[in-house]
């Protein structure tokens, strides 16, 4: 992605959706409202997302350097991603999409194995690898904002499993840049102040 000319902003919205595994609209349209430095929280209101109900992204630590770093670059919008022609209207939504366009073309160009993907594949991958590591499956459902009504488990499960979802975002995120500089990294699957209820048969 280093390798691809576009504005150093767009590529921190990449990394973004994956380091937090938002939908590409839940993004593009944030504002600086919606984000708490002190709190290291993104509250996504219920209008914005699909569900209908508020989201709370617990922002890992890689993360909120980029909220950071974009709210230096922001020229007082009040959009995390601004349009570059008007600041007071956020991104083009075929702005992600055509940069990852590039970055496939790229990664051929260069021999690379990268096939075409779209921004939401950044979302689904997180999601395929966080289950595949062994993580809990309600903590990425929460991340996710899966809370259609579709299945029972999402309707009797209201947990909000906020720390266990600090803990999880910030080991992806650890994992993520482990990857890119060619490391290993060995994800703990368990936050430490999170005890795992002990379930004892009854007489």
């Amino acid at each position: 992605m280093e390798s691809v000319a576009t504005y150093p902003t767009i590529k921190l919205a990449l990394r973004l959706i994956l380091l937090t595994l938002v939908r590409k609209s839940e993004l593009i349209q944030a504002t600086w409202d919606e984000v708490d430095f002190e709190s290291k929280t993104w509250t996504i209101p219920k209008q914005r997302m699909k569900g209908r109900n508020p989201h709370v992204v617990y922002l890992s630590r890689q993360a909120l350097d980029i909220f950071v770093t974009l709210h230096a670059c922001a020229a007082g919008s009040r959009f995390v991603f601004p349009s570059r022609y008007d600041a007071e209207r956020f991104m083009s939504n075929a702005t992600l999409n055509r940069v990852t366009q590039l970055i496939a073309e790229a990664a051929k160009t260069k021999g690379l194995p990268l096939q075409p993907f779209t921004v939401h594949d950044l979302r689904r991958t997180g999601s395929a690898l966080l289950n595949e590591i062994g993580f809990n499956r309600d903590w990425i459902e929460k991340c996710l904002a899966h809370e259609d009504g579709r299945s029972s488990r999402s309707v009797y499960n209201k947990a909000e499993y906020a720390e266990q979802r600090r803990h999880m975002l910030q080991e992806w995120a650890n994992l993520v840049d482990a990857w890119g500089g060619g490391q290993t990294y060995v994800p703990k699957l368990l936050p430490k102040n999170v005890v795992v209820p002990a379930l004892s048969a009854m007489a």
